[in-house]
């Protein structure tokens, strides 16, 4: 499969994703801060409620699954000996890289998804608080982070957290090495920035948004840096070519429900956009930039907002809120628990939390038809018969872990619209 990302909202051909399992478990109160959790989850709801959004993407698409795919590359010799050299050099380790490649590839890859217990066979180990020697990658359901498709090139991301950067080393190594995906460059902020090695240069996936093939969405705060911004820039304006429009927009650095752009505005179709009004619209600290690249030259200028910042370069969303238009508070509690984190399957026909009530009904006001996940996975109904609708998965669990359908899935093709 071929990667072809240029839009948020285009048929979907294919995803990857990753279902929550072990790893999610081995975190306890005391480490779940550092696992940037403010709980712990449990894992058989959480799963139950996951299986809902694989039940839908498996009725629709292709789908691909992290763990499946990095078995195969760890079948590969070269490839397995690439990784975990750098794993191990990454995390201080080195000296048990050969020991690791010992284990076969599929249970190397639970090893490195599920952590590897630290052996008390010696002093220093004894005396260490750690259990694991590789911690457990309790992130990694949230695949979004890690890679990013843009048009038919992958970003690998540079993760803002150390314990979530051995999952943007496993993806690239998915990318590069996986004979099922294809995609004609992969470029890596970690590896090839040009900008000075100290300076902060951050992206997750969660705050970009391929609006169309020249339109990008980027957010800027508490994962994704100015300076991770400035290295797509630089790698933009060496299509002399052709003419890109960066919308940037600052996020808060809290509550940590703002954790990327994301969370509070999402594409649904070439028509519509799901928005948090209070940071969107209202007068905050918060700027929207337009930032212009054409001939290699920048241009920047501040906009009032998304949607107007969009509409200058021809794309006209209308806006439907998250909680309703009301209640601030109400807004604030769903976009609390991923209210505006909607995943589009194709244009007009999303997938989000059914716990979600008043923003449920206000895209019920705008003619989506609301249907529960397990009507789609039964196959009592079939995406096909509506124009537009909301498809809702369970969410006592997985919000808790701070984020919503868009953040547990990787898009790696959809069809190209016809603007």
């Amino acid at each position: 499969m071929k990667t072809l990302i240029n839009s948020e909202f285009g048929k979907l051909e294919g995803v990857i994703i990753h279902s929550p399992g072990p790893e999610v478990e081995n975190m306890t109160p005391e480490n779940a801060e550092r696992a940037l959790y403010s709980d712990i989850l449990n894992l058989s709801i959480a799963a139950h409620e996951y299986a809902q959004l694989e039940g839908i993407l498996n009725k629709v698409t292709v789908v691909f699954r992290v763990k499946e795919l990095l078995t195969d590359v760890l079948n590969n010799i070269a490839a397995k000996k690439e990784l975990l050299n750098e794993i191990c050099s990454h995390e201080g380790i080195t000296h048990e890289a050969e020991h690791l490649a010992d284990n076969h590839a599929e249970n190397l890859a639970d090893l490195l998804i599920e952590g590897v217990p630290l052996e008390r066979n010696n002093l220093t180990n004894y005396l260490n608080h750690e259990k694991f020697l590789l911690r457990p990658l309790h992130n990694l359901f949230f695949i979004r982070d890690s890679a990013m498709a843009i048009n038919d090139k992958i970003l690998i991301g540079r993760m803002a957290n150390p314990v979530r950067e051995r999952e943007a080393m496993i993806m690239e190594a998915i990318f590069k090495y996986h004979p099922s995906l294809e995609t004609s460059a992969i470029n890596s902020v970690k590896t090839d920035i040009k900008l000075n090695p100290a300076d902060n240069a951050k992206f997750e996936g969660g705050d970009l948004q391929v609006i169309r093939d020249d339109i990008f969405l980027i957010g800027t705060g508490m994962r994704t840096s100015t300076q991770g911004i400035d290295f797509l820039i630089e790698s933009l304006k060496q299509q002399n070519n052709r003419t890109f429009n960066l919308i940037i927009q600052e996020l808060p650095s809290s509550p940590e429900s703002f954790i990327h752009l994301d969370m509070i505005f999402t594409c649904l179709s070439t028509s519509e956009c799901m928005v948090y009004d209070p940071l969107v619209y209202r007068l905050n600290l918060y700027r929207t930039i337009h930032i212009l690249i054409e001939n290699g030259k920048v241009k920047i200028q501040e906009r009032s907002n998304i949607p107007s910042a969009l509409k200058k370069v021809g794309i006209d969303l209308k806006p439907i809120s998250c909680g309703g238009k009301d209640d601030l508070w109400i807004q604030e509690r769903e976009q609390w628990h991923s209210g505006a984190n909607f995943f589009a399957l194709s244009p007009g026909k999303i997938i989000g939390y059914e716990r979600n009530v008043h923003t449920l009904e206000e895209l019920d006001k705008n003619d989506y038809a609301i249907i529960p996940a397990s009507d789609i996975i039964s196959g009592k109904v079939n995406t096909d018969d509506y124009n537009k609708c909301a498809i809702t998965i369970a969410g006592s669990e997985l919000p808790r872990g701070g984020g919503g359908a868009r953040c547990m899935t990787l898009p790696v093709r959809r069809t190209p619209l016809d603007w």
